[in-house]
């Protein structure tokens, strides 16, 4: 049995009575002979560790809550998706979950969020299994040797992920699981769910509480970087193929997920990646497909009795991911950081295969799908889903943001006026018809669009604009079949196009209301559709 990293920290320092063994900072491989100790998962085939995150294989933003109280109160967006929690509330799950930590073997990793020293945050994870730990080692920026010497961190995070909440009916809860926030106290307590991406998005979801209150825009995207220096933000929901499209071998990644932009450019909040893995290939996403090794972490994969893992499988969840450290992607900017962005693309999936394959934004229209976060999703995906839906997203990461959407959108406005910033959208989903009629872009045709707008060559395009959405759009483009790049074009019945076109124009200008209730600030309705 291995010492190295145990008793760093007291009991005391943790908030604890007091603790059975405590491994602090374990390594790649001590953490691997923990896990397999204590048989908290299997080893795959190629030397991964596969977990499973038991009965919850994703968040539950349902039980999110920050507790409400002076000074944070008056800045928060409270409603169905930032919860209030009341203080005695807080304060009596808080005193369970130390209570229930006591006396436990317990694993203490440190680690830093943000890739710029000067606003970085030193965050600490206590948890009680082994994988736990490993998950936030491959997230966040792993602190060097000298940095661990004097850690302090500037924020706590308790999982006590098997204890639940037997009275949270009394406390007025939405059930036994819980993941609060309490920001003037710089500490968060999880309970009742293992899921790993609690601490991940948790922590997310706190820097885009502190970043914008200091002019720094927090950001759910990924991001890559030329040869020549030239940086691309994409942001994207769930399945749009963010992550995809920025892991591309011929530029540096930056980070996959969730980044800032302050006065010195782009920089990465975490020291890993969290991809999906459902349908992985290694012919469609080698680089990902690559970074599943010894020191990844897999998440409710299937695989057979010799540990050969079936990408195809879903019988667990949808949902299946891996973790692993941004070294892993061979091509990384190791320094998480970049310039301010040239370009900036918004990527959707549309099912009603409306939307151009490419359009070109102005900076008006940029807010207006910025704050409309648009993507769909198809028959199939989820039970109950038998067409299209259309799903809004303030700012293609609603679920994290404390804050309310114009606050992110008034600094993207601010930052892409100063540093001259090209926007497109660019739709990876249907075309020449609806989900089930038309046919989806391919990767290849896609990365045709992406590439002409990071070569340049999208500018020398001549553009015409289509008629509900009033997108530029190019006529032509290198790898694109031309009949594609105007969607009406591509629909065999045009009254069919019109018809489902004025059907989404008016989901957008539906959604679109709640941002001109208040003010006309965000009064960007003109550079959205019209019916």
């Amino acid at each position: 049995m291995d010492n190295a990293g145990k008793a760093e920290v007291s009991a005391q320092e943790l908030g604890l009575n007091s603790v059975g063994e405590i491994y602090h900072n374990l390594g790649y491989d001590e953490l691997f002979e923990h896990e397999t100790r204590n048989e908290e998962g299997r080893v795959a085939a190629n030397g991964t560790m596969m977990v499973d995150t038991g009965k919850f294989t994703g968040r539950s933003p349902k039980d999110k809550y920050f507790v409400h109280q002076k000074p944070s109160f008056e800045h928060i967006a409270w409603g169905k998706i930032n919860q209030p929690m009341a203080p005695e509330v807080f304060d009596e799950l808080y005193g369970e979950v130390t209570s229930y930590l006591d006396g436990k073997n317990l694993y203490v990793t440190d680690g830093f969020c943000g890739a710029n020293e000067k606003t970085r945050k030193a965050v600490r994870f206590i948890t009680e299994f082994a994988w736990q730990s490993h998950f936030v080692k491959n997230m966040f920026i792993r602190p060097s040797e000298e940095e661990l010497k004097n850690f302090k961190p500037d924020f706590t995070v308790y999982n006590a992920s098997n204890l639940v909440n037997a009275d949270w009916e009394r406390h007025g809860l939405n059930s036994e699981v819980f993941v609060s926030f309490n920001i003037e106290k710089d500490v968060a307590i999880i309970g009742g769910t293992w899921y790993g991406g609690e601490m991940k998005k948790g922590i997310f979801t706190m820097m885009n509480y502190w970043l914008p209150l200091q002019g720094i825009l927090s950001m759910h995207c990924s991001a890559n970087v030329g040869k020549d220096g030239d940086v691309c933000l994409f942001f994207g929901l769930s399945g749009t193929g963010k992550t995809t499209l920025s892991t591309d071998a011929s530029r540096k990644l930056i980070g996959d997920d969730e980044h800032g932009w302050d006065d010195d450019g782009i920089f990465n909040f975490e020291g890993g990646c969290y991809a999906k893995c459902i349908n992985l290939s290694k012919e469609s996403e080698p680089e990902i497909y690559n970074a599943i090794r010894r020191n990844a972490l897999l998440e409710n994969v299937v695989s057979n009795d010799d540990g050969v893992i079936d990408f195809d499988d879903s019988s667990k969840t949808e949902n299946t991911r891996v973790s692993y450290p941004i070294e892993h992607i061979e091509n990384h900017e190791p320094s998480l950081k970049g310039d301010h962005p040239k370009n900036i693309i918004f990527l959707t999936c549309d099912a009603f295969g409306v939307l151009p394959p490419v359009s070109k934004l102005t900076k008006e229209q940029a807010m207006y799908y910025f704050l409309s976060g648009y993507t769909a999703k198809v028959a199939g995906t989820e039970r109950g889903v038998t067409e299209p839906q259309a799903t809004f997203s303030a700012c293609f990461g609603e679920a994290f943001l404390p804050l309310p959407p114009t606050v992110y959108a008034k600094l993207l406005g601010e930052k892409m006026e100063k540093h001259n910033v090209n926007a497109y959208l660019v739709n990876t989903g249907w075309v020449g018809g609806g989900y089930g009629v038309g046919k989806r872009m391919s990767i290849k045709a896609t990365r045709a669009c992406v590439n002409a707008i990071l070569d340049g060559s999208i500018e020398k395009a001549e553009f015409e604009q289509t008629r509900w959405f009033r997108l530029n759009i190019p006529k032509a483009l290198p790898g694109v079949d031309s009949a594609l790049l105007n969607p009406r074009n591509a629909w065999p019945n045009k009254e069919d196009f019109d018809n489902s076109a004025n059907r989404l124009a008016g989901m957008f200008i539906d959604n679109f209301k709640k941002y001109i209730k208040d003010s006309d600030d965000f009064d960007f309705t003109q550079a959205g559709p019209r019916r």
